[in-house]
């Protein structure tokens, strides 16, 4: 990619928080350069929050405010949320429609989402279901349809036209190929991540992880931190 082009990046995740965990240091250092980054979160993570005494519809407004001033934090203003159930994700042809109209309006070179190709199962946390389900979704949105007149033409006559994208990077990966040096802006992704004040008991142990992990990217490519990614290209 082309440095000095201004590119519009989409960031879909399951979750909100999901997205600032596995990229919200490289969305800092893309907006400061210039380009444009949109979030769109696929469920309302309801199930998500230790502060029980909340009801559900409080809950879904507390997280969506907690992932706009996540968002806000490293430069991102737009965010879309899907509002799909928490934890009750299914892979459907209603679901990957709403996910291609995103992708046909908000019309990326790049989309971020988390990894299909993850598949070891050996963390509950990496491979929770509605992680899994949202990677396969966003792949199957991707490639073939969203560039395609021939997958719900029904969109085109709402002047949501085909879309074809430049690259993916799929983050939280096993097989990063691609790793951006975020030791500029790791301490923006640690201000991301404060803004779920929802859903940590122990801020400042997680932080740790965060950082080790950054460190732990950045040691592949001799970078102090790093966040990797698996990146396809058309």
């Amino acid at each position: 990619m082309n440095k000095k082009e201004k590119k519009k990046f989409l960031v879909f995740s399951a979750h909100p928080d999901d997205l600032d965990f596995g990229c919200a240091a490289t969305v800092a250092k893309l907006t400061h350069e210039g380009h444009e980054v949109v979030y769109c979160v696929i469920t309302n993570g309801e199930k998500g929050i230790h502060k029980i005494n909340h009801t559900k519809q409080q809950m879904v407004k507390l997280r969506e405010k907690e992932q706009c001033a996540a968002g806000a934090a490293v430069g991102v203003h737009e965010v879309l949320f899907l509002r799909q159930t928490d934890g009750n994700l299914e892979h459907t042809s209603e679901v990957r429609k709403k996910v291609i109209r995103v992708i046909r309006e908000v019309k990326p070179h790049v989309i971020l989402s988390q990894d299909p190709g993850n598949q070891r199962f050996d963390s509950f946390y990496r491979f929770h279901r509605d992680h899994r389900i949202t990677a396969e979704i966003v792949f199957d949105a991707i490639y073939p349809a969203a560039g395609s007149k021939a997958f719900f033409p029904e969109l085109i006559s709402e002047k949501v036209h085909p879309h074809q994208i430049e690259e993916v990077w799929f983050y939280g990966t096993d097989h990063p190929n691609l790793f951006v040096n975020i030791t500029n802006t790791i301490e923006k992704k640690i201000e991301a991540l404060r803004c779920h004040d929802s859903q940590f008991h122990d801020f400042d142990n997680m932080a740790k992880h965060v950082y080790q992990n950054a460190r732990t990217q950045g040691k592949k490519k001799k970078m102090t931190h790093a966040e990797g990614f698996r990146r396809l290209t058309f």
